[in-house]
């Protein structure tokens, strides 16, 4: 929209750039061109405005393919306007001298050409294919024949119109149709999820197993070396048994020579020590044998007395001193009667 300041009766118009500006004064072409910038009368003007940028004109429809599906088509078409001057001949781009404002509706009018002439592009060639190949393939058929029907339409050359690009965004079917058509997707999808939860579970069963069969090889490698270690333990208990029996016969027999030579050594001195009493009495009986009876009498008094006990007085009557005397005296000495009391210490 053009820029318009009001000054005593005159009109300042300022435009943009992207805009083309034709300017009548009394049926006489005065201005044009983009980005005018001018002074006019309200009364005795007539101003179009026509822009020249590219615009994006987005179109939905409904088209029914060869096999009686109903899809829905979403596009954009980028167009712009080549010809100022045959478009605004064409088309009412006037506006208002107090308000830039423009009198009528030209872009609609544009809008309205360019959807109708897509649709009718497309209408045709879904018609002619099932949903399935529309769906797979649809898209680009539709925007090269939208492309192709847009460039070969010769009411938008005549208006001065240029297609710059086509661009076809979806190309849907009805809601219950794309469910219908989503589920063998979903299946083969969740197919392929429950094959990966079996395999993903045969593999943790295998690696379970794997475990359990390492364990139990574990356990039983355990087990062999507990039992190899029982039959060392049995072979050392054994050989030390073996060895304590040697020791203990070693020593036992050590212990018996000992004994042996003790014996030996403890007969040899008895028989020493007998064969020197037997000497000390054969002696001592050859000395006595040798000796005269009154000596040998005497020596037994003399060791009589040396083993009997102390005696504090002994009193002898003459009938005991007189036997004395006479077996002392041995044969030969007279034989009295006599009784005699004395006291004495030995």
């Amino acid at each position: 929209m053009a820029d318009i300041t009001r000054r005593f009766g005159w009109r300042h118009l300022r435009s943009a750039p992207t805009v083309h500006v034709r300017h009548h004064r009394r049926g006489r072409l005065v201005h044009d061109g983009p980005g005018l910038s001018f002074w006019f009368r309200a009364l005795t003007a007539a101003v179009s405005e026509v822009p020249v940028d590219d615009r994006e004109l987005a179109v939905t429809f409904h088209a029914r393919t060869s096999d009686f599906q109903d899809v829905s088509v979403q596009a954009t078409v980028t167009y712009r306007i080549s010809e100022p001057a045959t478009a605004a001949a064409r088309l009412d781009f006037s506006i208002d001298p107090d308000t830039g404002v423009w009198r009528g509706a030209p872009l609609e009018q544009i809008s309205t050409l360019l959807t109708g002439t897509a649709q009718q592009h497309a209408l045709d060639v879904l018609a002619r294919t099932p949903l399935s190949a529309a769906l797979a393939d649809g898209v680009t058929a539709v925007r090269e024949r939208i492309s192709a029907g847009l460039g070969g339409e010769p009411r938008l050359g005549a208006t001065g119109i240029e297609v710059v690009a086509v661009r076809v965004i979806a190309l849907r079917p009805e809601p219950e149709v794309e469910r219908a058509l989503r589920t063998p997707a979903r299946e083969q999808i969740q197919q392929e999820a429950d094959r990966a939860t079996y395999e993903r579970r045969a593999v943790a069963v295998e690696r379970e197993r794997a475990i359990a069969e390492n364990e139990l090889a574990s356990r039983i490698e355990l087990a062999r070396r507990e039992e190899r270690l029982v039959e060392q333990k049995g072979t050392n208990a054994r050989r030390e048994a073996e060895e304590s029996a040697a020791a203990d016969a070693v020593r036992a027999e050590a212990e018996a020579a000992r004994t042996v030579r003790i014996a030996k050594a403890e007969a040899t001195a008895a028989r020493e020590v007998g064969e020197a009493r037997a000497g000390a009495q054969a002696a001592w009986l050859r000395v006595h044998a040798e000796t005269d009876p009154a000596t040998l009498h005497a020596l037994a008094v003399t060791r009589l007395a040396e083993n009997l006990p102390r005696v504090d007085s002994i009193t002898l009557s003459p009938d005991v001193l007189t036997g004395l005397l006479a077996r002392l005296g041995g044969p030969g000495t007279a034989t009295g009667t006599g009784t005699g009391t004395g006291t004495g210490t030995a």
